[in-house]
Protein backbone atom coordinates (compact mmCIF):
# COMPACT_ATOMS: atom_id res chain seq x y z
CA UNK A 1 0.00 0.00 0.00
CA UNK A 2 1.22 3.39 -1.01
CA UNK A 3 1.87 6.08 1.45
CA UNK A 4 -0.48 8.47 -0.25
CA UNK A 5 -3.53 5.70 -0.11
CA UNK A 6 -2.44 4.90 3.82
CA UNK A 7 -2.94 9.02 4.27
CA UNK A 8 -5.96 8.93 2.19
CA UNK A 9 -7.64 6.42 4.03
CA UNK A 10 -7.57 8.90 7.51
CA UNK A 11 -8.94 12.06 5.65
CA UNK A 12 -12.47 11.65 7.13
CA UNK A 13 -10.36 11.62 10.48
CA UNK A 14 -8.28 14.68 9.53
CA UNK A 15 -11.62 16.33 8.54
CA UNK A 16 -13.38 15.90 11.96
CA UNK A 17 -10.08 17.24 13.57
CA UNK A 18 -9.84 20.25 11.71
CA UNK A 19 -13.69 20.57 11.75
CA UNK A 20 -13.68 20.79 15.67
CA UNK A 21 -10.28 23.09 15.65
CA UNK A 22 -12.22 25.35 13.42
CA UNK A 23 -15.22 25.51 15.42
CA UNK A 24 -13.65 26.43 18.33
CA UNK A 25 -10.72 29.19 17.45
CA UNK A 26 -8.53 30.93 20.42
CA UNK A 27 -6.12 34.05 19.82
CA UNK A 28 -2.68 33.70 20.49
CA UNK A 29 -1.29 32.57 24.17
CA UNK A 30 -4.96 31.83 24.71
CA UNK A 31 -4.63 27.98 23.05
CA UNK A 32 -5.66 26.25 26.29
CA UNK A 33 -8.57 24.20 24.88
CA UNK A 34 -6.46 23.65 21.85
CA UNK A 35 -3.46 22.67 23.61
CA UNK A 36 -5.62 20.15 25.29
CA UNK A 37 -7.13 18.28 22.04
CA UNK A 38 -3.91 18.74 21.03
CA UNK A 39 -1.85 16.94 23.59
CA UNK A 40 -4.52 14.24 24.22
CA UNK A 41 -4.74 13.23 20.88
CA UNK A 42 -0.51 12.62 20.58
CA UNK A 43 -0.56 11.29 24.10
CA UNK A 44 -3.36 8.37 22.55
CA UNK A 45 -0.94 7.43 20.23
CA UNK A 46 1.70 6.56 22.20
CA UNK A 47 3.44 9.96 21.08
CA UNK A 48 5.48 11.53 24.65
CA UNK A 49 4.27 14.84 25.48
CA UNK A 50 5.44 18.19 27.08
CA UNK A 51 3.62 21.05 27.46
CA UNK A 52 3.87 24.81 28.93
CA UNK A 53 6.55 26.26 25.90
CA UNK A 54 5.68 29.50 24.74
CA UNK A 55 2.29 29.44 27.58
CA UNK A 56 0.25 26.88 25.66
CA UNK A 57 2.75 25.49 23.10
CA UNK A 58 2.96 21.58 22.94
CA UNK A 59 5.84 19.81 21.74
CA UNK A 60 5.33 15.51 21.09
CA UNK A 61 8.51 13.42 20.82
CA UNK A 62 8.53 10.06 18.83
CA UNK A 63 11.31 8.14 19.19
CA UNK A 64 12.49 4.93 16.93
CA UNK A 65 15.61 2.83 16.69
CA UNK A 66 18.77 4.19 17.74
CA UNK A 67 19.87 6.59 15.16
CA UNK A 68 21.20 10.12 16.29
CA UNK A 69 19.39 12.44 13.79
CA UNK A 70 16.80 14.15 14.87
CA UNK A 71 13.92 16.11 12.80
CA UNK A 72 11.38 19.07 13.82
CA UNK A 73 8.03 19.73 12.10
CA UNK A 74 5.82 22.99 13.23
CA UNK A 75 2.35 23.79 13.09
CA UNK A 76 0.66 27.00 13.99
CA UNK A 77 -2.32 27.02 16.76
CA UNK A 78 -3.75 30.33 17.11
CA UNK A 79 -6.89 31.77 15.32
CA UNK A 80 -7.17 35.67 14.66
CA UNK A 81 -9.66 38.15 16.07
CA UNK A 82 -11.95 38.13 13.22
CA UNK A 83 -15.71 37.03 13.14
CA UNK A 84 -16.26 34.49 11.01
CA UNK A 85 -18.88 34.99 8.30
CA UNK A 86 -19.46 31.21 6.48
CA UNK A 87 -22.07 29.43 7.40
CA UNK A 88 -21.21 25.97 7.07
CA UNK A 89 -21.45 23.35 9.85
CA UNK A 90 -18.29 23.98 11.84
CA UNK A 91 -17.98 27.44 11.84
CA UNK A 92 -16.82 29.38 14.87
CA UNK A 93 -18.98 28.90 17.89
CA UNK A 94 -16.25 31.97 19.35
CA UNK A 95 -17.69 35.39 18.70
CA UNK A 96 -14.87 37.50 17.34
CA UNK A 97 -12.72 34.92 17.15
CA UNK A 98 -12.15 33.20 13.46
CA UNK A 99 -8.93 30.24 12.03
CA UNK A 100 -9.04 32.62 9.37
CA UNK A 101 -5.48 31.53 8.23
CA UNK A 102 -5.76 28.06 8.33
CA UNK A 103 -3.74 26.72 11.26
CA UNK A 104 -6.68 24.43 12.12
CA UNK A 105 -5.71 22.74 8.90
CA UNK A 106 -1.88 23.13 9.63
CA UNK A 107 -2.42 21.13 13.06
CA UNK A 108 -4.43 18.65 11.15
CA UNK A 109 -1.72 17.68 8.92
CA UNK A 110 0.89 17.22 11.29
CA UNK A 111 -1.86 15.35 13.86
CA UNK A 112 -2.14 13.46 10.39
CA UNK A 113 1.70 12.61 10.13
CA UNK A 114 1.67 11.66 13.55
CA UNK A 115 -0.54 9.56 14.05
CA UNK A 116 1.30 7.26 11.26
CA UNK A 117 4.32 7.94 11.92
CA UNK A 118 3.68 6.52 15.61
CA UNK A 119 1.74 3.58 14.16
CA UNK A 120 4.47 2.67 11.41
CA UNK A 121 7.63 3.70 13.01
CA UNK A 122 9.50 3.50 9.63
CA UNK A 123 12.55 5.65 10.44
CA UNK A 124 15.58 5.84 12.66
CA UNK A 125 15.87 8.58 14.83
CA UNK A 126 13.38 11.17 16.52
CA UNK A 127 10.79 13.29 15.32
CA UNK A 128 10.01 16.60 17.65
CA UNK A 129 6.12 17.09 16.23
CA UNK A 130 6.07 21.17 17.60
CA UNK A 131 2.57 22.77 17.67
CA UNK A 132 3.41 26.38 18.31
CA UNK A 133 0.88 29.72 19.81
CA UNK A 134 0.91 32.72 18.88
CA UNK A 135 2.41 32.97 15.45
CA UNK A 136 0.09 36.22 14.24
CA UNK A 137 1.63 39.39 15.33
CA UNK A 138 3.15 37.60 19.19
CA UNK A 139 6.01 36.34 18.03
CA UNK A 140 5.12 32.73 19.39
CA UNK A 141 7.81 30.86 17.77
CA UNK A 142 10.18 33.77 19.28
CA UNK A 143 9.41 32.71 22.85
CA UNK A 144 9.62 29.10 21.95
CA UNK A 145 13.15 29.49 20.98
CA UNK A 146 13.90 31.70 23.76
CA UNK A 147 12.18 29.37 26.67
CA UNK A 148 14.61 26.79 25.56
CA UNK A 149 12.44 24.73 22.43
CA UNK A 150 15.84 23.69 20.68
CA UNK A 151 17.84 22.80 24.10
CA UNK A 152 15.08 20.39 25.19
CA UNK A 153 14.47 18.83 22.28
CA UNK A 154 17.37 19.07 19.87
CA UNK A 155 17.20 18.65 15.87
CA UNK A 156 19.29 18.83 13.23
CA UNK A 157 16.65 20.99 10.88
CA UNK A 158 13.41 22.35 11.60
CA UNK A 159 10.78 22.33 8.85
CA UNK A 160 7.41 24.51 8.25
CA UNK A 161 4.57 24.76 6.22
CA UNK A 162 1.29 26.84 5.35
CA UNK A 163 -1.64 26.94 3.04
CA UNK A 164 -2.09 29.22 0.23
CA UNK A 165 -5.06 30.37 -1.45
CA UNK A 166 -4.52 30.81 -4.75
CA UNK A 167 -2.04 28.20 -5.82
CA UNK A 168 -3.65 24.78 -7.06
CA UNK A 169 -4.24 22.19 -4.64
CA UNK A 170 -1.99 19.36 -4.80
CA UNK A 171 1.12 21.54 -5.17
CA UNK A 172 4.09 22.23 -3.35
CA UNK A 173 5.80 25.64 -3.40
CA UNK A 174 9.94 25.21 -2.40
CA UNK A 175 11.99 28.31 -2.63
CA UNK A 176 15.24 28.15 -1.27
CA UNK A 177 16.64 31.57 0.15
CA UNK A 178 14.17 34.39 0.68
CA UNK A 179 10.74 32.78 1.36
CA UNK A 180 8.87 35.68 3.02
CA UNK A 181 9.94 39.48 4.59
CA UNK A 182 10.73 40.68 7.84
CA UNK A 183 7.63 42.31 9.55
CA UNK A 184 8.90 45.35 11.97
CA UNK A 185 6.01 47.58 13.75
CA UNK A 186 5.98 51.20 14.40
CA UNK A 187 4.03 54.06 16.06
CA UNK A 188 4.69 57.54 16.00
CA UNK A 189 2.42 59.36 18.83
CA UNK A 190 2.22 63.66 17.48
CA UNK A 191 1.56 65.91 20.47
CA UNK A 192 1.21 69.63 19.64
CA UNK A 193 -1.60 71.90 20.86
CA UNK A 194 -5.37 71.32 21.02
CA UNK A 195 -7.51 74.43 20.13
CA UNK A 196 -11.39 75.66 18.88
CA UNK A 197 -11.09 74.63 14.77
CA UNK A 198 -12.50 77.85 14.11
CA UNK A 199 -9.04 79.75 15.45
CA UNK A 200 -6.30 76.83 14.19
CA UNK A 201 -3.13 79.47 14.48
CA UNK A 202 -3.87 79.39 18.23
CA UNK A 203 -2.80 75.57 18.17
CA UNK A 204 -0.32 73.06 16.66
CA UNK A 205 -2.14 71.53 14.08
CA UNK A 206 -1.00 67.59 14.98
CA UNK A 207 -3.35 66.30 11.89
CA UNK A 208 -1.73 68.21 9.30
CA UNK A 209 1.60 67.01 10.83
CA UNK A 210 0.52 63.72 11.10
CA UNK A 211 -0.49 63.73 7.59
CA UNK A 212 2.80 65.12 6.68
CA UNK A 213 4.65 62.54 8.13
CA UNK A 214 2.33 59.98 5.96
CA UNK A 215 3.34 61.43 2.90
CA UNK A 216 7.10 61.72 3.35
CA UNK A 217 7.12 58.18 4.34
CA UNK A 218 6.15 57.20 0.79
CA UNK A 219 8.66 59.00 -0.43
CA UNK A 220 11.36 57.68 1.46
CA UNK A 221 10.85 54.26 -0.27
CA UNK A 222 10.72 55.89 -3.88
CA UNK A 223 13.79 57.57 -3.27
CA UNK A 224 15.86 56.41 -0.82
CA UNK A 225 15.78 52.51 -1.00
CA UNK A 226 17.07 50.73 -4.48
CA UNK A 227 14.38 50.51 -6.88
CA UNK A 228 15.02 46.70 -7.14
CA UNK A 229 15.46 45.90 -3.23
CA UNK A 230 11.62 45.15 -2.00
CA UNK A 231 10.23 47.36 1.01
CA UNK A 232 7.10 48.24 1.96
CA UNK A 233 6.11 51.09 4.12
CA UNK A 234 2.17 50.60 5.39
CA UNK A 235 0.42 53.30 7.90
CA UNK A 236 -2.38 51.19 8.96
CA UNK A 237 -3.87 53.65 11.65
CA UNK A 238 -4.36 56.78 11.81
CA UNK A 239 -6.72 58.38 15.12
CA UNK A 240 -7.07 62.09 15.83
CA UNK A 241 -9.78 63.80 17.00
CA UNK A 242 -13.24 63.71 18.82
CA UNK A 243 -15.12 66.02 18.02
CA UNK A 244 -16.16 68.60 14.55
CA UNK A 245 -15.10 71.58 15.96
CA UNK A 246 -12.13 70.92 18.09
CA UNK A 247 -8.08 70.77 16.99
CA UNK A 248 -6.96 68.11 19.13
CA UNK A 249 -3.88 67.47 21.26
CA UNK A 250 -2.10 64.18 19.70
CA UNK A 251 -2.41 62.14 16.91
CA UNK A 252 -0.98 58.40 16.63
CA UNK A 253 -0.41 56.77 13.46
CA UNK A 254 0.60 53.17 13.08
CA UNK A 255 1.79 50.70 10.75
CA UNK A 256 4.19 48.16 9.67
CA UNK A 257 7.47 47.76 7.32
CA UNK A 258 8.72 45.12 5.21
CA UNK A 259 12.15 43.93 3.98
CA UNK A 260 14.30 41.38 3.16
CA UNK A 261 18.02 42.78 4.25
CA UNK A 262 18.52 44.17 7.58
CA UNK A 263 20.25 47.23 6.29
CA UNK A 264 16.93 47.90 4.89
CA UNK A 265 15.31 47.45 8.21
CA UNK A 266 17.80 49.95 9.51
CA UNK A 267 17.92 52.71 6.80
CA UNK A 268 14.20 52.55 6.76
CA UNK A 269 14.04 52.63 11.01
CA UNK A 270 15.98 55.70 11.13
CA UNK A 271 14.83 57.42 8.32
CA UNK A 272 11.10 56.89 9.73
CA UNK A 273 12.83 58.72 13.10
CA UNK A 274 14.57 61.40 11.21
CA UNK A 275 11.19 62.58 9.09
CA UNK A 276 9.04 62.55 12.03
CA UNK A 277 11.35 63.89 13.69
CA UNK A 278 11.77 66.95 11.61
CA UNK A 279 8.74 67.94 10.44
CA UNK A 280 7.06 67.53 13.60
CA UNK A 281 10.11 69.82 14.46
CA UNK A 282 8.89 72.42 12.13
CA UNK A 283 5.85 73.41 13.52
CA UNK A 284 6.12 73.13 16.52
CA UNK A 285 4.88 69.44 17.33
CA UNK A 286 6.97 66.36 19.28
CA UNK A 287 6.97 63.15 18.37
CA UNK A 288 7.43 59.41 20.52
CA UNK A 289 8.24 57.17 18.09
CA UNK A 290 8.82 53.76 18.87
CA UNK A 291 10.09 51.07 16.20
CA UNK A 292 9.68 46.73 17.24
CA UNK A 293 11.25 44.83 14.86
CA UNK A 294 8.46 42.07 15.57
CA UNK A 295 9.63 39.24 12.60
CA UNK A 296 12.91 38.63 10.99
CA UNK A 297 12.69 37.71 6.54
CA UNK A 298 11.76 34.39 6.27
CA UNK A 299 15.52 32.85 4.75
CA UNK A 300 15.47 28.95 3.71
CA UNK A 301 18.48 27.18 3.27
CA UNK A 302 19.36 25.83 0.20
CA UNK A 303 20.51 22.21 1.02
CA UNK A 304 17.19 22.16 3.79
CA UNK A 305 15.05 23.16 0.32
CA UNK A 306 16.43 20.63 -2.11
CA UNK A 307 15.66 17.92 0.42
CA UNK A 308 12.14 19.27 1.19
CA UNK A 309 11.63 19.89 -2.56
CA UNK A 310 12.48 16.07 -3.27
CA UNK A 311 10.41 14.67 -0.28
CA UNK A 312 7.24 16.98 -2.06
CA UNK A 313 8.24 15.38 -5.70
CA UNK A 314 7.68 12.09 -4.24
CA UNK A 315 4.19 12.40 -2.78
CA UNK A 316 2.76 14.93 -5.01
CA UNK A 317 5.08 14.49 -8.36
CA UNK A 318 7.83 16.75 -9.77
CA UNK A 319 5.47 18.54 -11.99
CA UNK A 320 3.42 20.01 -8.91
CA UNK A 321 6.41 21.49 -6.99
CA UNK A 322 6.76 24.76 -7.59
CA UNK A 323 10.54 26.53 -7.25
CA UNK A 324 10.15 29.54 -8.93
CA UNK A 325 7.35 31.24 -6.59
CA UNK A 326 8.60 34.67 -6.09
CA UNK A 327 8.65 35.66 -2.63
CA UNK A 328 5.77 37.33 -0.56
CA UNK A 329 5.89 40.63 1.19
CA UNK A 330 4.07 38.93 3.97
CA UNK A 331 5.92 37.85 6.96
CA UNK A 332 5.88 34.51 9.20
CA UNK A 333 7.42 33.86 12.65
CA UNK A 334 8.32 30.63 11.49
CA UNK A 335 11.50 32.84 10.78
CA UNK A 336 13.17 32.62 14.07
CA UNK A 337 13.58 28.88 14.15
CA UNK A 338 14.77 29.01 11.18
CA UNK A 339 17.06 31.71 12.91
CA UNK A 340 18.05 28.95 15.65
CA UNK A 341 18.31 26.24 13.31
CA UNK A 342 18.57 25.14 9.30
CA UNK A 343 15.63 24.23 7.93
CA UNK A 344 13.13 24.85 4.88
CA UNK A 345 9.47 26.80 4.88
CA UNK A 346 7.04 25.69 2.11
CA UNK A 347 3.72 26.35 1.28
CA UNK A 348 1.10 23.99 0.25
CA UNK A 349 -1.63 25.00 -2.19
CA UNK A 350 -5.33 25.28 -0.96
CA UNK A 351 -7.11 25.95 -3.98
CA UNK A 352 -7.78 27.94 -6.59
CA UNK A 353 -11.67 29.97 -7.72
CA UNK A 354 -14.10 31.69 -6.12
CA UNK A 355 -14.27 29.57 -2.96
CA UNK A 356 -10.55 27.80 -2.58
CA UNK A 357 -9.27 30.90 -3.74
CA UNK A 358 -10.27 33.03 -0.84
CA UNK A 359 -7.79 34.67 0.66
CA UNK A 360 -6.20 34.80 4.23
CA UNK A 361 -7.61 36.44 6.96
CA UNK A 362 -10.93 36.98 5.21
CA UNK A 363 -13.69 36.33 7.41
CA UNK A 364 -15.20 34.29 4.14
CA UNK A 365 -12.03 31.52 4.57
CA UNK A 366 -11.91 27.82 5.17
CA UNK A 367 -9.09 25.47 4.98
CA UNK A 368 -9.47 23.27 2.20
CA UNK A 369 -10.05 19.79 3.68
CA UNK A 370 -9.08 17.97 0.16
CA UNK A 371 -4.97 19.39 1.27
CA UNK A 372 -4.88 17.53 4.24
CA UNK A 373 -3.95 14.49 3.37
CA UNK A 374 -1.33 15.42 0.61
CA UNK A 375 0.51 17.56 3.25
CA UNK A 376 0.49 14.87 6.31
CA UNK A 377 1.66 12.65 3.43
CA UNK A 378 4.51 15.38 2.90
CA UNK A 379 5.43 15.43 6.41
CA UNK A 380 5.51 11.42 6.62
CA UNK A 381 7.65 11.46 3.38
CA UNK A 382 9.95 14.35 4.78
CA UNK A 383 10.26 12.96 8.41
CA UNK A 384 11.43 9.20 6.87
CA UNK A 385 13.68 10.35 4.11
CA UNK A 386 15.35 12.71 6.78
CA UNK A 387 15.58 9.50 9.24
CA UNK A 388 15.81 6.60 6.79
CA UNK A 389 17.64 3.61 8.25
CA UNK A 390 20.97 3.50 7.48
Amino acid sequence: MSLRTEIMQAAEDMRQWRHHLHAHPEIAYEERDTADYVASLLTSWGIDVHRGLAVTGVVGTLKAGNGRRAIGLRADMDALPLQEMNGFDHVSTVPGKMHACGHDGHMTMLLGAARHLARTRNFDGTIQFIFQPAEENLAGARRMVEEGLFDLFPVDAVFGMHNMPGIEAGKIVVTPGRMMASSDFFEIVVTGKGSHGAWPHRGVDVIGVASEIVLAFNHLKARTIDPMEPAVISVTKFNAGFATNVMPETATIAGSTRAFREEVQDHMEERMRRIAEGIAAAHGAEIQFTYERRYPPVVNDVEESAFAAAAAARVVGEDNVIHDEPPAMGAEDFAWMLKAKKGSYVWIGNGTGPERGCMLHNPHYDFNDDVASIGAGYWVELAESWLKPE
